[in-house]
């Protein structure tokens, strides 16, 4: 796991422009705290930030390879689980490999399958490969963009990076914030559409999709896509096929030369996971495995049931831990941190999240670096097997709209009149909805139910689960550690696409299907346990904690939020502890203190990146 940099100009020698990329490259030095590395060339400067996983001695970056008097250079941040596959189709092809490193194996993958590389890796990366002869650079990113990657091109420069602060270090790019910025701000966020940023001309480059930039062209391609087909299987040959992939992409993601551990929330998803790997662990090394969890100081205390979550995760995590035998470390964190980390979460995404559930992710990712340097998680089963409770909800069927975000008219009168009056935040909403939508492929016998609940799994496969994974990857790196994701293997989200939705919802059930597909296997109580997604403190005092600072802001004439937003109407959020804000901001969790904690990493990140206003 890594950050990388590079800069391309073909106009001019940028070969010493040693100082930029440095300062780029500085700024990523969370995600690879371990080693830096360089190249430069007339015409491509590369930068790296190592975190190191697998084959520490052999796997430096910048990677050169010479081969027919070209000189390919590869900087890579990411992990391949097919990597030893690979490597035996090079050897039986006439590579030779100095080391075990899945860098080396990447790099020579290109080499030999040129830009169709990407149709043989299963991984997570995002990585640049320089053709010295060509005077070529390819850029690639992974099928769901688990790893990221921003770029821009500026005064002939194509600038690209793993976090947008390193784009910014480049002299030619100033942060500009216009109006498609703020309507990703305020109609979209804390998601994205895929492929911006709030940053004027800053891009992302989209999941399963590479570039190819020369003198000649700069061409972008997707590699990948879903594709629509008929469902053969019965319901058992399904929970057969479904717990051999799991199974196969847990054992491939516990691949490591460092300590490796996985996330136990006693939910469904994180329990399917912790079994497969603890049984690995047991017959490959005899050992136990490492398991670990999030809670709140007072949390059993405070804690409110509601119907996005019912109950606390300790009874079933117990539960799991003694059914699997393993060695668990439970991370309680406290309600001055969640507050205090506010900030570096913000810094570490680069624009406002998913407030204290972004700064208790970094927090709990920091605590776990003391004992291992990768984990395992249970996300992007709820997105596959239709486990929000947006599968299941008229109000969110109905609504015609992103169904975690349906708030769209307070959402409009959160902006000041004289925005306001520029931006309509419910068109911009519907054009990236219906952008969306129109991907949708349906097969000629789907039924109205299952043609519905197709697009609701497309759209939250690719905008909710892309801001999840976005906060993963982010609060994970900002503390040099490394989350794998086993239900996002592209081969297990292929094969549950088609699956059709009677069968998924089998018996009336969120995640009906994956229940019943590990009855036996796990204990009944967390089969059938009810949906609980990352618990968010329910500490009275970050309620207070985040009304105070957001009245202190708003107190502040100078505070740049007030340049953008309705004083009155976050003032009226503040009197009434959020409860002006009828409906959640985003998702299930974001309700009054957590929407007036992300107000307050607005106002953070205004003051940080002041980026210039254009409208």
């Amino acid at each position: 796991m890594c950050g990388f940099t590079g800069i391309v100009n073909f106009e001019k020698d940028i070969s010493n422009d040693i100082s930029i990329i440095r300062n780029m490259l500085e700024k990523l030095s969370k995600r690879g705290p371990d080693e830096d590395g360089l190249y430069f060339s007339k015409h491509a400067n590369l930068g790296h930030k190592r975190l190191s996983i697998i084959d520490i001695e052999n796997g430096k970056q910048p990677m050169s390879v010479r081969i027919d008097e070209v000189t390919y250079t590869i900087v890579y941040n990411g992990q391949l689980y097919n990597t030893e596959e690979i490597r035996n189709i090079l050897i039986e092809n006439g590579f030779k490999f100095k080391g075990h490193s899945d860098t080396e194996v990447l790099l020579k993958a290109y080499i030999f399958y040129g830009k169709d590389v990407c149709k043989h890796l299963n991984g997570i990366f995002a990585f640049a490969i320089w053709n010295d002869k060509k005077g070529e650079i390819f850029v690639a990113r992974d099928h769901f963009g688990i790893k990221p990657l921003y770029y821009t091109i500026i005064d002939n420069n194509f600038i690209f990076a793993s976090e947008i602060k390193a784009i910014l270090q480049h002299p030619h790019c100033k942060p500009i914030l216009n109006k498609q910025g703020i309507c990703e701000l305020f109609g979209i966020g804390p998601s994205h559409t895929p492929g911006l940023s709030p940053f004027k001309g800053i891009l992302e480059l989209e999941p399963a999709s590479f570039i190819v930039y020369n003198r000649e062209c700069f061409r972008k391609e997707e590699y990948w896509k879903l594709e629509t087909k008929q469902h053969t299987d019965d319901l058992e040959q399904t929970c057969d096929k479904i717990r051999y992939l799991l199974k196969d992409s847990v054992e491939k993601q516990l691949v490591s030369d460092v300590p490796i551990g996985t996330l136990l929330s006693g939910g469904l998803d994180s329990s399917i996971i912790s079994k497969y790997a603890s049984d690995y662990y047991k017959e490959k090394y005899g050992e136990k495995l490492k398991t670990f969890s999030v809670d709140y100081v007072d949390q059993e205390k405070n804690f409110v049931k509601n119907d996005f979550q019912p109950n606390t995760d300790n009874y079933y995590i117990d539960l799991m831990v003694n059914f699997l035998g393993t060695e668990h470390k439970k991370i309680v964190l406290d309600t001055p941190e969640l507050f205090g980390s506010l900030k570096d979460a913000m810094i570490a995404r680069d624009f406002p999240g998913m407030a204290d559930v972004d700064s208790s992710y970094l927090l709990f990712f920091q605590n776990l670096k003391k004992d291992i340097t990768v984990t395992l998680s249970g996300e992007c089963s709820d997105e596959i097997f239709g486990g929000y409770p947006w599968y299941f909800r008229e109000d969110s069927l109905n609504s015609n709209t992103f169904p975690w975000s349906i708030a769209i008219l307070e959402r409009q009168n959160i902006l000041n009149k004289d925005i306001a009056n520029e931006i309509s935040l419910k068109e911009y909403i519907d054009k990236r909805y219906n952008e969306s939508l129109s991907k949708v492929e349906f097969l000629d016998n789907d039924t109205e139910d299952n043609k519905m609940h197709r697009k609701l799994i497309y759209l939250t496969s690719n905008w909710f689960m892309q801001t999840l994974l976005d906060r993963t990857d982010r609060m994970c790196m900002f503390n040099g550690f490394e989350v794998r994701v086993p239900f996002c293997d592209y081969r297990i989200v292929e094969y549950a696409w088609n699956i059709p939705w009677e069968m998924k919802a089998y018996k009336g059930r969120e995640k009906g299907l994956l229940r019943y597909a590990f009855e036996g296997i796990l204990p009944e109580e967390v089969v059938y346990r009810k949906k609980s997604p990352y618990p968010k403190t329910h500490n009275p005092n970050y309620m207070q904690i985040v009304k105070k600072e957001l009245s202190k802001i708003m107190e502040n004439k100078e505070a740049p939020i007030n340049n953008i937003l309705n004083r009155d109407y976050i003032l009226e959020i503040i009197e009434t502890e959020g409860n002006a804000f009828s409906r959640p901001w985003f998702g299930q969790l974001m309700t009054g203190p957590q929407l007036m904690a992300y107000l307050i990493q607005v106002n953070m990140w205004l003051e940080k990146y002041n980026p210039k206003i254009e409208l």
